[in-house]
C-alpha cells in the first residue's frame, strides 16, 4: 500500500490526473507530497509486518513512522506559505523531522532483516546430506562437530575416526 501511494503521488504530479481532479499546481504538489510522505514510512511498516520481528523492532518502526508522519503534518502546514524564500521558512525543519523519522524506521527495518536470518537458524545445528550406496540421508550435527569434521578432512585426506563417527550417526 505504501509503494502504491508513492506511485499515485508520482502519477498525480506527472500526468493530467490533477487537472481531472480539479487541483491547481500548488494543491497538486501539496496533496502529492502528503501521499508520498505517508507512503514511504508506510512501506517500512509493511516490511516489518510480514517479517518475523521482535516487539522492539516493531515499536521502533512504528515510532519512526509516527515521527515521519509528524514531518508530513509539518509539510501540510508549511507548504506553500512557509516553504522556501520566506522569512519563516519551515522547509528545513520539515525535512529534518521527516528524515529523522524515516531514518529511525529504516534502522529498525534493517535490524529486522538482519535478525530474520538468525531466527531461521536451526539452533546451532548444521545439516549434512550424506549419500551412501545411492541412498541419501540428512543429518543434523552441532556446529562444533561440523567444524571438527571439516578441519579433519579439509586437506583432501580422510580421517577414519571422523568417517566412522559420521557413519554411526548415519545408522541411527
Amino acid at each position: 500500500a505504501g509503494a502504491c501511494a508513492v506511485i499515485v503521488a508520482i502519477t498525480l504530479v506527472t500526468t493530467p490526473l490533477s487537472d481531472a481532479l480539479g487541483l491547481d499546481v500548488v494543491a497538486t504538489y501539496r496533496v502529492a507530497g502528503v501521499i508520498a510522505g505517508v507512503g514511504v514510512p508506510g512501506t517500512f511498516l509493511g516490511v516489518v509486518a510480514v517479517l518475523p520481528s521482535s516487539r522492539r523492532h516493531r515499536l521502533g518502526v512504528v515510532l519512526g513512522t509516527v515521527i515521519a508522519f509528524g514531518g508530513v503534518a509539518l509539510f501540510w502546514h508549511a507548504y506553500p506559505a512557509h516553504w522556501t524564500a520566506t522569512e519563516s521558512s519551515l522547509a528545513f525543519h520539515t525535512a529534518a523531522v521527516y528524515f529523522l523519522g524515516g531514518a529511525l524506521a529504516l534502522w529498525f527495518v534493517f535490524a529486522t532483516l538482519a535478525n530474520a536470518h538468525v531466527r531461521n537458524d536451526p539452533h546451532g545445528t548444521v545439516r549434512l546430506r550424506l549419500t551412501r550406496q545411492g541412498e541419501s540421508r540428512v543429518l543434523e550435527v552441532s556446529r562444533d562437530d561440523y567444524q571438527r569434521y571439516a578441519a579433519a578432512i579439509s586437506d583432501g585426506g580422510e580421517d577414519e575416526r571422523v568417517i566412522r563417527e559420521i557413519e554411526s550417526k548415519y545408522e541411527e
